[in-house]
């Protein structure tokens, strides 16, 4: 039996707010958790670029809505390039070990693998310490211009990495290379951080339960995008009156994705119950932002995962059977932390 340990912080909002509608979190901030408010509030206006995660200012320069749709576009490009080419069979890739960082290592040879070093290094876990650690990486790597042939073995750069090769000065270079590792390592980030969570909770996996019932039920209970911000807005007062002119709102899908009134059983891992919902038209589901203003980058993020559960099942891995307790820290992305892959016993008797 594994437990899933939250932090104090989390397991706090779980205790003291589930089936909560609207409360006050903070002397500025009220916290929603109710569906049909939340419905309402994130329908009230579209998200500012300080309210975008992925695409907020960069090193004090405004990030276009036009610019970050364009950005998106070029990594779903190298994405679907990389899902075009030959998979890896299970046999030929070991994916054993610490998740979510040996899935996200993969993503990261299996997309970029061929930028050279200076870009791809930007992709490491490591930069998420501290802001100044990756504007130091960054600054390095802006010193000399990219050439449009640099790939590594004279493979061709991602199309991504050619924003890089196409800025001329310093300047530019250096936000070339922060959009790079602001469009890039989220996508490997959030996948590997999705299978791993999956894993842990379905771990080991019925043969007859489709990967995408796993990501979905996995999406409800551990949603990576678990908190939405939205800053202090006229519209908001005149949706719900326990919200004041200055409050600001954080929106909870990790409450509205167990409210017991929404779902039966909503602390048991039943990826059967999505036989029968439709994830984009089920209340109280955020895995991907309102309907109003879906996150752009989830059609990249189903087909990798997917990709991921099939070479890890092919492969006969699961949790392994003597770690019983994960621990879920308080981070933007909610995961799991160092999950351990290993042989099943199937596999390790066929083996």
């Amino acid at each position: 039996m594994r437990a899933t340990v939250f932090h104090p912080r989390l397991a706090t909002l779980f205790r003291e707010h589930l089936g909560q509608d609207v409360f006050r979190l903070e002397p500025d901030t009220i916290g929603i958790a109710g569906h049909e408010v939340a419905d309402r509030i994130l329908a009230a206006r579209r998200a500012t670029e300080t309210e975008r995660p992925t695409f907020k200012p960069l090193h004090g320069r405004s990030i276009a809505r036009s610019e970050a749709s364009s950005v998106t576009r070029t990594i779903g490009s190298d994405v679907r390039e990389a899902l075009k080419r030959e998979r890896p069979r299970p046999e030929d890739v070991d994916l054993s070990g610490l998740w979510p960082l040996t899935g996200h290592m993969f993503l990261r040879d299996m997309i970029l693998g061929n930028d050279p070093y200076r870009l791809r290094v930007l992709m490491s876990r490591n930069l998420e310490l501290t802001t100044k650690l990756t504007w130091s990486v960054i600054s390095a790597g802006a010193a000399l211009p990219l050439s449009k042939r640099g790939g590594r073995r004279g493979a061709p750069l991602t199309s991504l990495a050619g924003l890089v090769a196409d800025a001329t000065t310093y300047q530019d270079r250096r936000y070339a290379l922060g959009m790079y590792r602001r469009a890039a390592a989220p996508v490997c980030f959030t996948v590997s951080t999705l299978v791993s969570n999956a894993l842990w909770l379905g771990s080991p996996i019925d043969p007859e339960t489709p990967n995408q019932h796993l990501l979905y039920e996995s999406l409800r209970m551990l949603p990576p995008s678990w908190n939405l911000l939205r800053n202090a807005s006229p519209e908001y007062p005149a949706i719900d009156d326990r919200i004041g002119a200055g409050d600001d709102v954080l929106l909870l899908p990790l409450l509205s994705h167990r409210d017991p009134e929404l779902w039966d059983a909503p602390h048991e891992f039943r990826p059967e119950r999505w036989e029968t919902l439709d994830p984009d038209n089920t209340p109280g589901y955020l895995p991907f932002g309102h309907s109003s203003e879906r996150c752009w980058g989830r059609h990249m993020v189903m087909p990798l995962a997917e990709l991921l559960l099939d070479l890890i099942r092919g492969s006969g891995l699961e949790v392994d059977p003597a770690q019983t307790t994960g621990k879920v820290p308080l981070a933007g992305l909610l995961g799991v932390a160092d999950v351990r892959l290993v042989k099943g016993r199937r596999a390790a008797a066929a083996a």
